[in-house]
């Protein structure tokens, strides 16, 4: 059967599934395979990458808020819940109303410069993911889902990536009056090589904002303009 009357075929089939080739075999037995939706029709190409991209930065963010509580239990104890989990599953609980959410209104960089201040006495880990949190959503517009009509700025991304960069620089050099670390990222294991697991999970999210970056800025044909965060100031790329 050739393509075309295969995609008929997928399009006349009721109830709709997803005319899809073979899942990806993970180590954890995850599958990112969805049902076909009629919806699924008013998206282009670019849209659903828009949305593959969101889920990853989102999966990487929930991956780097566990690896740090893990790390530093003292925080999450700070906030009041029973374990790492607890603390992390609570902090991306308003995605699924992400809209109606307070969390939304969230001032993302006073959450991140909280984060690195000396004197601040408060959950670290999660006014930094809280931040980049609120930071990477307000990228894509406060979006979940993305139409033929979303309309998407390459600059948001590629000032997001920038202020990640920013952000894990500091995780890895801030330090207290004491000299020690303000939070622990990488630490070493117990044959006493260090664990980079979370460098790496910061690498891997500023590389999806820069690759996102520059697919929508072929798509508009609208240039990017590269810009640096200051420092010394403190002072986020807006999004």
């Amino acid at each position: 059967m050739t393509c075309a009357p295969r995609l008929l075929a997928c399009l006349l089939t009721v109830p709709l599934v997803a005319c899809s080739g073979q899942a990806i075999q993970r180590k954890d037995g995850s599958s990112s395979v969805r049902s076909f939706s009629i919806m699924d029709l008013a998206k282009s190409d670019v849209d659903s990458v828009v949305e593959i991209h969101q889920q990853e930065v989102i999966a990487s963010l929930k991956a780097l808020t566990a690896k740090l509580y893990r790390r530093n239990p003292g925080e999450w104890k700070k906030s009041g819940y029973a374990s790492a989990d607890a603390a992390t599953a609570a902090l991306f609980k308003d995605l699924s109303y992400w809209q109606l959410s307070p969390q939304k209104k969230q001032n993302w960089a006073d959450l991140l410069t909280a984060a690195s201040r000396l004197d601040y006495s408060g959950d670290r880990v999660k006014a930094m993911m809280s931040g980049l949190l609120v930071m990477n959503m307000a990228a894509y517009n406060h979006q979940t889902e993305f139409y033929l009509l979303s309309e998407m700025d390459a600059q948001k991304f590629y000032n997001a990536a920038r202020n990640t960069e920013y952000v894990a620089w500091e995780l890895a050099t801030r330090r207290g009056q004491n000299g020690a670390l303000l939070l622990i990222s990488d630490e070493a294991g117990d044959s006493g090589v260090t664990d980079l697991s979370v460098e790496r999970e910061f690498g891997k999210l500023i590389g999806l904002q820069d690759t996102l970056a520059r697919i929508i800025e072929d798509k508009t044909n609208r240039a990017i303009r590269f810009g640096v965060v200051n420092a010394a100031g403190t002072l986020f790329l807006p999004i």
